[in-house]
């Protein structure tokens, strides 16, 4: 079918959830994409951080219909190989202590919001259940991972969303300690804030905020949903800050693009989520830990790891080589980078990347997002830059 087929049937059945762009994808290889006309896209957006491997990649795609073939899923009344092991992994790669696993970002999240006000409630009782977020942040779209979400254009018509939070701001331990107060259980960060702009948060203030957690007896919880699973140049971009986080939240990459999140518990807190308080169906299910597992095989290893921090600094210095007036500034770390634009012009800006073949998405006010395949090559960067260049 040509796009504007697919495109009449999609109005006529699909609800209009999403601003889409006016193309339909067919087919992928490494960092590269193809329409259904034939047209071919470098992919910057890796289906908003979820393709970390690639498209095609031989062992990701033999890893998961070899496990369909003998269980695509089970309850998790049993046990399954690829679940343990996607779990042992991660508690080997990160020195934490358990694993519950999800489908997806704002589930994993709400996991760990419900261990943090389960935790305090187990040890203080009722009356302790405040969680603290950062202004600009972003935690999922369920009715309570959008009132954790720190930004107000999130809080609206779907009243009443869950009660319990209060945003402070970045970068201000000050005002973190204040909105705790005396009735918190949990901070939750990003570590860098990826929808809110690709922000990086200061490395003193965030250990400053693990000391003033453990003073207090909170929950430190860093949502890596976005920035997890390699794609800042470590497995975990808490790795690159110094503090040991009590839960750490991913999803996206972790599969390679099948629906899966974890919540990962340190020893601290793993054992409060007994048989009864928390679950889901299709979570830790055998086709998506066979995937995981797949990826974490590629990603888990120091030259992967190192060659993702060398390839987003080979970009940032490409981004820089085009000396463009258009371009206020590159930040970010490894592939999980925002190119800071005029806001006026970044739709603009964006459609014509799209129109040349380089797709790009958007964080903030004023960011272009560059969120690559892990495997991205040299050649496929060079292409982008390329096309960048008419652009810029």
């Amino acid at each position: 079918m040509t796009y504007q087929q697919l495109k009449a049937e999609e109005q006529q059945y699909v609800m209009n959830t999403y601003g889409r762009f006016p193309i339909a994808l067919d087919h992928g290889q490494g960092a590269t994409l193809w329409d259904v006309e034939g047209k071919k896209y470098i992919d910057l957006t890796s289906g908003i951080g979820v393709c970390s491997v690639g498209y095609n990649n031989e062992a990701l795609v033999d890893a998961i219909a070899a496990q369909a073939h003998k269980l695509m899923h089970v309850s998790n009344l049993f046990l399954t190989a690829p679940m343990v092991q996607t779990a042992k992994t991660l508690v080997q790669a990160t020195g934490m202590a358990k694993v519950f696993f999800a489908n997806s970002g704002a589930e994993s999240n709400e996991g760990a919001i419900k261990l943090a006000r389960k935790y305090s409630f187990d040890k203080y009782g009722k009356g302790r259940s405040k969680i603290v977020t950062l202004k600009n942040s972003f935690h999922g779209r369920t009715v309570t991972t959008l009132n954790a979400t720190g930004q107000e254009k999130f809080h609206n018509y779907f009243f009443p969303f869950t009660e319990g939070f209060d945003y402070a701001e970045a970068g201000n331990l000050a005002d973190v300690q204040a909105k705790a107060g005396d009735d918190a259980c949990a901070i939750m960060m990003e570590l860098i804030q990826g929808e809110g702009g690709v922000l990086p948060l200061d490395k003193d203030f965030v250990q400053a905020v693990e000391a003033f957690c453990r003073e207090r007896d909170l929950l430190l919880i860093i949502d890596e949903v976005q920035t997890g699973i390699g794609r800042t140049g470590t497995l975990f971009c808490f790795q690159q800050y110094g503090i040991r986080p009590d839960v750490v939240t991913t999803a996206k990459g972790i599969a390679g693009g099948l629906p899966m999140g974890a919540v990962i518990a340190a020893q601290s807190c793993c054992d409060v989520l007994g048989p009864g308080t928390h679950a889901t169906t299709f979570g830790g299910t055998p086709t998506c830990c066979a995937a995981a597992n797949a990826v974490l095989d590629i990603v888990n290893r120091p030259e992967f790891l190192r060659s993702v921090a060398e390839k987003g600094e080979y970009l940032k210095k490409g981004l820089a080589a085009l000396h463009s007036d258009k371009i206020q500034g590159v930040r970010g770390q490894g592939l999980m980078l925002g190119v800071i634009v005029d806001p006026d012009a970044r739709g603009a800006l964006v459609n014509e990347c799209l129109e040349k073949g380089v797709l790009v998405l958007t964080a903030g006010a004023n960011a272009i997002r560059l969120l690559p395949p892990l495997t991205i090559t040299y050649e496929e960067m060079d292409e982008a830059l390329a096309i960048l260049k008419t652009v810029f």
